[in-house]
């Protein structure tokens, strides 16, 4: 496990359920690992709207959670403002469950297809550099 840095993300981590914390500290350790196999060296680990948050340079911030009015379900945000929720859609519609324009959602038992969800990672982690791409086109009947 990646040690944390900031105390507050470690304390955030601590008050969730002990099957959610696992479930969040796989999907952070998931976002490390992506960083590291693409050379993104300066990931930022925070907090912000009190979830954990992960940015890059180059890319779009990438928060995860669970929400307690949602036990079971946890969930990898991404910017409402980019195309990237609409991309992943394209690509990984059958793959994921998607919630409006920035959320991909899990339940605690789902089996998460990991290298689908790492390219959707990386997308996010490198975005500024590929917001140009086609596959990266706004896909307007998606905005809920």
């Amino acid at each position: 496990m990646i040690d944390f840095k900031d105390k507050k993300v470690k304390d955030k981590f601590d008050t969730y359920p002990s099957v959610i914390k696992e479930k969040l500290l796989a999907l952070r350790e998931l976002i490390f690992e992506v960083a590291h196999e693409n050379s993104i060296d300066e990931l930022e680990e925070t907090l912000k709207w009190n979830e954990p948050s992960y940015l890059s340079e180059k890319g779009s911030t990438i928060r995860i959670n669970s929400k307690k009015s949602n036990p079971d379900k946890y969930s990898i945000y991404f910017n409402c403002n980019t195309k990237l929720v609409s991309t992943f859609r394209k690509l990984f519609d059958d793959r994921f469950s998607f919630v409006g324009n920035r959320e991909i959602e899990f339940y605690i038992n789902d089996s998460i297809d990991i290298e689908s969800l790492k390219y959707c990672i990386l997308l996010s982690l490198t975005y500024h550099e590929r917001k140009h791409f086609d596959m990266l086109e706004e896909e307007k009947n998606y905005h809920n």
